[in-house]
């Protein structure tokens, strides 16, 4: 663990999303009075993104009402906005921008986070991927534009995919979402709950198109041409990718940190000698269920909690790190979608209340008979209720004896 913070030491982040943003605001409420530089490669202030695919792009939601900003600590701070980081001395505790500056701190915080995994086809920047508020900005721009002839194709029908066929579908667009897997959410959620799900789409009003894999994307005047790959081919006014994300590490080769599909960092998100990484880029030590596991979780609630107990670690407060219990959900085709825990697809499944089909159900998952997840459809009282159960391991015949989710 890392001595506490002084305030004549300089904190440098990079990262002005949720997870950097957070830290920075957790550091000046512990009472940290040091300098706090936190760079960030878009232009604006730190903003939440959840509501991106889901509320924004549905158009109930105003972009002036994502800031993360609530209190006056974003004064105190020295911003970097819209200039990116390039790279990082762990030596000097250097981090150079995009622009030649160079910002200097005693300890530094990668919070870089991921970007939209993007797809090699011919319309190249004409594509659209929902990540960040310009990426949105821009769809909804474009769609303006577009004649309502041909439909909006989603490439993807995970949950990126699925909030963003929502959204266009209630602003009055159709909707065609290609998913190269049999079924949407197969590789995420495997294949007992991802049959329970697969219905949602057709409900809606949304045409899902499964194994159905993309060769290229090609812009024709003010439309685009989607080839398949078993050579049919579908027009489109707009074409929409959500086929994952990469994090952005690039900028850290040959800094002395290491790099495994994230940032690697230890218990207390050490990187390297003065030097940690929290949130979506950050690979780090899960203590779960089922046991220990290196993983890099992509959830708006796990940024949120490393900001926090990094903030814990460095102003020194004593105690018993609470158990980080995963959580995220979806809002797609008019069903909340919720996860605990961070189940794998291979994880066997037993449903406990409701029916498949049904208009809502909660299921465990579980690994060598431990309680590994719970997954519930518009069922968020039951899925608050069965949070105990990730709290410690828990026997899955345990788990279904105490019932939490019926009380």
């Amino acid at each position: 663990m890392s001595e506490a913070l002084r305030d004549t030491d300089a904190v440098v982040v990079v990262g002005a999303g949720l997870a950097g943003w957070r830290l920075s605001e957790a550091l000046r409420r512990r009472g940290f009075t040091g300098r706090l530089t936190l760079i960030g490669a878009e232009p604006d202030h730190p903003y939440d993104r959840p509501p991106l695919s889901k509320q924004v792009l549905a158009g109930t939601l105003d972009e002036s009402e994502l800031s993360l900003e609530r209190g006056d600590e974003s004064t105190t701070m020295t911003w970097r906005l819209g200039t990116a980081a390039v790279g990082l001395n762990v030596a000097a505790r250097q981090v150079t921008l995009a622009n030649g500056e160079v910002v200097e701190g005693s300890r530094i915080v990668v919070a870089t986070g991921v970007r939209a995994r993007r797809l090699a086809v011919s319309a190249g920047d004409r594509m659209h991927y929902v990540r960040t508020l310009p990426d949105v900005r821009g769809l909804l721009a474009d769609l303006a534009r577009a004649r309502p002839v041909a439909p909006v194709v989603v490439i993807g029908g995970g949950f990126i995919g699925a909030e963003v066929a929502t959204s266009l579908t209630h602003r009055g667009h159709r909707v065609v979402v290609l998913e190269a897997l049999e079924r949407p959410l197969l590789s995420v959620l495997g294949p007992t709950v991802s049959q329970w799900l697969v219905d949602l789409p057709s409900q809606a009003g949304v045409e899902l198109r499964t194994s159905c894999s993309v060769r290229d994307v090609a812009s024709e005047g003010d439309e685009f041409v989607v080839e398949l790959a078993d050579g049919t081919t579908l027009r489109a006014s707009a074409v929409v990718a959500g086929v994952g994300a990469e994090p952005n590490t690039e900028w850290l080769a040959g800094a002395g940190v290491t790099l495994d599909n994230g940032v690697v960092v230890d218990g207390d998100f050490a990187a390297a000698p003065g030097v940690a990484a929290i949130g979506d880029v950050a690979r780090f030590p899960w203590h779960g269920p089922t046991g220990i596991e290196a993983t890099r979780i992509e959830h708006w609630q796990v940024a949120n909690d490393h900001a926090a107990e990094l903030a814990r670690l460095w102003t020194g407060e004593a105690g018993v790190r609470p158990p980080l219990i995963p959580y995220f959900w979806s809002d797609q085709y008019g069903a909340k979608v919720q996860v605990l825990g961070h189940p794998q697809p291979t994880d066997a499944v037993r449903l406990v209340t409701g029916e498949p089909g049904a208009a809502r159900w909660l299921a465990l998952y579980s690994r060598n008979a431990v309680v590994s997840g719970v997954v519930a459809l518009r069922s968020p009282r039951a899925l608050t209720l069965s949070r105990s159960l990730l709290a410690a391991p828990t026997a899955l015949d345990d788990a279904v004896a105490q019932a939490p989710w019926s009380r």
